[in-house]
């Protein structure tokens, strides 16, 4: 960005110096300096006392590779090298409800993520991996129950007590509305089958994060760091209003509920802007929902972000995913997946996933910023722009609030963010905002080649599994099941323990989904 301006993202302007009286006494009016105790309300300084002294943040690396076998075999290859947990990434036909053998489906096997069609892709892909051991995050969204009840179903099989499971189904669908796209039912149903969910894990998997409500993918649309606290805290609110009107107590989910970020390049931005989502979501939850402690803690997982990844020279991508995780790491996050140096051209190849491992590792181990607990806190600059953020995205929350809520503003949402996107466009082709190697300090370089999987072979194989599957199993249970999954849905009965009892049965992903398409039709997207 041109020097001349000294602004960061949200349209702050950066002082040159920092001085005590800049720091609003009250941040963002109701927050505090924001230098309480870390690990006490309003939890500015993370959510718990000792932090990484405690217990690290879960190293994940986010994995999904064309056939069950190829992800199995890249998730032992992690889980080897020090992974602490998994992060399955899904092809589009698995997030978008069709199954590999639908016309739809046909070029897209498998190309984005691993092609899941029935639990048995699943129990190949966690082949050999002690599901009570390992942190599991899906991200997965409008199919979301269908895959969490896979996983259950698969470790039903294997003996693994529920109570026992620990992971994250990402489970958010307006931000699907507002920016992914990878939608399938209207709004109304999807909310439904959200909350069934979260009723669903508050019964019976304990230490299962029951959604992701992610900010990550809105940034990655081009919003801002304050639209990246407002939009995602908005659509967290929204999710909380219809979980208390299906009779749920908030003690009950919102402890279960977890948050998920991008990383971008501006380091000490990034840092307040988890601060300030911290804050700013354990006061909205306390003053509106007298939430308890444990209630308002705001988890958060971080990846860094795929936008800035160039694939000019990108190598380059080393450094930024370095950065990046350094925010996360000193915002304080509670895990954290880094990009690998090649994901600009292609899924990564396994030597960039290691390097992006290791920067985990060598920031956790050697670079002593775990070593204690907001390290930043009390800076002049990081507690200013801390209450600044916090402002900006409570003006947004104000405005959402005016308009009836997210659900009831996914069109406004959408104009903020592709005027925050297309002024930043701008600012990078004018050259005013500096990307190494792509607008300044270009070089000529040969071209940097990635081996591609043969997709159509890859797709054959997994049609083939899916009809060897078809052929095995009993039609007339599965045609029960999804029966009985159909009538449940007409009324108001939590839809995970049918679903759960469907793909049991063995039926396909697709199958369901279909289902519950033929009863509540498809989202369509205003033009």
């Amino acid at each position: 960005m041109s020097k001349a301006k000294f602004q960061n993202s949200s349209g702050i302007e950066v002082k040159p110096v920092y001085e005590p009286q800049d720091i609003p006494q009250e941040g963002g009016g109701r927050g505090g300096s924001g230098i309480e105790k870390p690990g006490q309300f309003p939890f500015t300084r993370g959510i718990h006392e000792s932090m990484y002294r405690g217990r690290l943040w879960t190293i994940r690396q986010y994995a999904g590779f064309g056939t069950a076998e190829d992800t199995n075999r890249r998730f032992r290859f992690l889980l080897d090298s020090g992974q602490t947990g998994l992060s399955v990434a899904f092809d589009l036909p698995t997030q978008m409800g069709f199954d590999s053998d639908h016309a739809m489906a046909e070029g897209e096997v498998g190309r984005v993520g691993v092609a899941i069609d029935t639990v048995d892709d699943f129990a190949v892909v966690f082949d050999g991996i002690d599901l009570s051991q390992v942190s599991t995050s899906m991200t997965i969204n409008a199919t979301a129950s269908i895959l969490l009840a896979m996983y259950i179903a698969l470790a039903d099989e294997r003996g693994f007590p529920r109570s026992e499971l620990a992971g994250t189904v990402q489970n958010d669908i307006l931000k699907e509305f507002i920016a992914r796209g990878t939608y399938i039912f209207p709004v109304e149903p999807s909310l439904r089958l959200l909350t069934d969910i979260f009723k669903f894990c508050a019964e019976e998997l304990p230490r299962w994060n029951s959604i992701s409500i992610s900010g990550y993918h809105m940034r990655e649309a081009g919003c801002t760091a304050a639209q990246e606290i407002a939009f995602t805290l908005a659509n967290g609110i929204e999710y909380v209003e219809r979980a208390l009107a299906r009779g749920l107590e908030i003690e009950d989910f919102a402890p279960q509920l977890s948050f998920f970020f991008a990383a971008h390049n501006d380091l000490f931005e990034e840092v307040a802007k988890f601060r300030a989502a911290r804050r700013l979501w354990a006061i909205l939850l306390r003053e509106r929902y007298a939430a308890s402690d444990r209630a308002a803690r705001l988890r958060f997982h971080t990846q860094t972000a795929g936008s800035t990844l160039t694939a000019q020279q990108p190598l380059n991508n080393v450094v930024r995913v370095a950065l990046q995780a350094l925010s996360g790491v000193l915002g304080g996050t509670q895990s954290l997946h880094t990009n690998s140096y090649d994901e600009a051209l292609a899924l990564p190849t396994a030597p960039a996933a290691r390097i992006a491992l290791r920067s985990q590792q060598i920031l956790a181990y050697e670079s002593g910023v775990a070593d204690t607990v907001d390290p930043l806190a009390g800076s002049y600059y990081i507690e200013t722009l801390t209450a600044q953020l916090e402002e900006r995205a409570q003006a947004y929350l104000a405005e959402l609030e005016r308009r009836g809520g997210s659900a009831r503003s996914i069109a406004w949402i959408q104009d903020e963010i592709g005027r925050a996107a297309y002024a930043y466009q701008l600012e990078v082709e004018s050259g005013e905002r500096v990307i190494v190697g792509v607008n300044r300090f270009r070089d000529e370089e040969s071209e940097h080649r990635i081996e591609q999987p043969a997709f159509p072979e890859l797709e054959g194989r997994q049609r083939q599994r899916l009809a060897e599957n078809r052929r095995s199993r009993d039609d007339d249970a599965v045609e029960r099941a999804l029966q009985r999954l159909s009538e449940a849905a007409r009324g108001d009965d939590n839809l995970m323990p049918l679903i759960i009892a469907a793909v049991e049965a063995r039926a396909t992903l697709g199958e369901v989904s279909d289902t519950l398409r033929q009863l509540w039709g498809e989202y369509r997207a205003a033009s």
